[in-house]
């Protein structure tokens, strides 16, 4: 598979995939921004909220790992006393192994003895962190995990990998998930949410900080435990949209 290399505006580099012509973060928020904002700090304040000790984290796909390797600077960077293991499918072998020549930020400087060892092994495991990647299907992956807490749903936009967008990919993820779970996601496309809510995610727009909208999910309304969210009532929105339908496999 082919890819450029492109420097992002807050000084984090990025790939650009010729394959699916679509840049792996935005340009503009920034590759590190763009992960802390959009999938780390709603997934950390979401522990912290619930108390939650151990996290089990989904990671929708593991790509050059930004959202993996930004969760785990900010957490030792913030003295936070979560352990993590992330689970994460990868469909490119080839660009984990190329991981540990990657020109990536100053920031992961401390942690470049992590990257390295997944680059080599796709595995990484101390006593605080642990990194499984699956190189292969991302939809037969999820089959076979349970008890995720957090899902980071970050794979290509569905115009180009449907395949991870769909009502029945959601109902897989619905079914390894805990009842207290969260998704993450920076789509905030009709269709995609009503993929998600047709597999009995209760839906919410987010902000953090002057970010985009995103979107966040639930199981229920009730554990709803993040700041700067507010509801989406998808029963009046398709009321008022009419010819908005799921996507389907």
């Amino acid at each position: 598979m082919g890819y450029g290399l492109i420097l992002t505006e807050d000084g984090s580099y990025t790939l650009y995939s010729k394959k699916y012509e679509q840049h792996f973060h935005s340009v503009k928020a920034g590759a590190v921004n763009e992960s802390l904002s959009k999938h780390v700090i709603p997934a950390l304040n979401f522990s912290k909220n619930d108390n939650l000790k151990e996290l089990n984290i989904l990671d929708i796909c593991f790509g050059i790992g930004y959202n993996t390797f930004s969760t785990i600077d900010y957490i030792l960077k913030n003295n936070i006393d979560t352990k993590v293991n992330f689970y994460s499918p990868e469909f490119d072998g080839e660009l984990i192994k190329s991981l540990q020549n990657f020109e990536f930020p100053d920031e992961f400087n401390d942690i470049k003895y992590i990257i390295d060892e997944v680059s080599k092994n796709n595995f990484y495991e101390d006593e605080q962190f642990k990194i499984e990647i699956f190189i292969g299907d991302a939809r037969e992956y999820i089959q076979t995990l349970n008890n995720i807490d957090v899902v980071y749903q970050d794979a290509f936009s569905s115009d180009v990998n449907k395949e991870l967008w769909t009502k029945e990919y959601f109902s897989d993820i619905y079914n390894c998930t805990k009842d207290n779970c969260l998704m993450t996601t920076y789509s905030i496309a009709t269709p995609i949410r009503l993929s998600m809510w047709e597999s009995k995610f209760e839906i919410y727009e987010y902000r953090s900080g002057n970010t985009d909208r995103q979107t966040v999910c639930f199981k229920h309304k009730n554990n709803a435990s993040l700041e700067n969210i507010k509801y989406i009532d998808m029963v009046l929105k398709k009321e008022r949209n009419t010819t908005a339908v799921s996507l389907k496999d």
